[in-house]
C-alpha cells in the first residue's frame, strides 16, 4: 500500500513539477520550504539519496502553491541520539558554546535557530528544542539532542522520534 501511495505521489508530482536551478546558499530545506513541500518529497522526486546538492544543479520542484492561511510544518521521522557532558563548553557549528542542560539539538540541514518539536514515538512525550549544531552523521539518525532534551522526552539511549518545525 505504501508503495502504491508513493507511486501515485510521484506521478502527480511529476505532472505538476517545474525545474529549479540550485543557487549559492540553497539547502534542500530552504528549497522545500520555498516551494511548499518537504525535503523527503524533494529527494523522492529527484531520486536523491543524500541531502547534498550543488550550485547549478537542476531539481524538479512542485508547482502547486501552498494553500493560503495553512501553517506549513516540515515533518521528519527517524532515530535520535543525545550528546552531553564530554561536549560541554565546546563551540557548536553555530559558534555558541554547547550547554548539555539547554534544550538544543544538532540537525544536518535545518537553519540555526529553528525551533523543532521532537516527539518520542514510544511514549508520546514532546520537547521543543532550538537547532544550534550540525549532525548527526550516521545513516538513519535525524537529530542529536542535548542531554536535557533527551531527558525531557524520556530517552535513555536512542529513540525513534518525529520532528516538526514550528513557525
Amino acid at each position: 500500500m505504501k508503495l502504491l501511495s508513493l507511486l501515485v505521489f510521484l506521478s502527480l508530482s511529476l505532472s505538476l513539477a517545474q525545474e529549479y536551478r540550485v543557487q549559492k546558499g540553497d539547502t534542500l530545506y530552504s528549497i522545500a520550504r520555498r516551494h511548499g513541500t518537504t525535503v523527503e518529497a524533494l529527494k523522492a522526486l529527484n531520486g536523491l539519496r543524500s541531502d547534498v546538492i550543488k550550485v547549478g544543479q537542476v531539481l524538479l520542484v512542485s508547482r502547486s502553491p501552498r494553500a493560503p492561511g495553512v501553517e506549513w510544518r516540515f515533518l521528519q521521522q527517524g532515530k535520535a541520539a543525545w550528546y552531553g557532558p564530554r561536549f560541554q563548553g565546546r563551540r557548536t557549528a553555530s559558534g555558541e558554546r554547547f550547554n548539555t542542560y539547554d534544550l538544543t539539538a544538532a540537525h544536518p540541514t535545518l537553519p540555526f535557530g529553528t525551533r523543532v518539536r521532537v516527539t518520542n514515538l514510544r511514549n508520546g512525550r514532546r520537547v521543543i528544542v532550538r537547532v544550534n549544531d550540525r549532525g548527526p552523521y550516521i545513516r538513519g539518525y535525524v537529530i542529536d539532542l542535548s542531554y536535557a532534551a533527551a531527558q525531557a522526552i524520556g530517552m535513555s539511549g536512542t529513540a525513534t522520534v518525529r520532528l516538526e518545525v514550528l513557525r
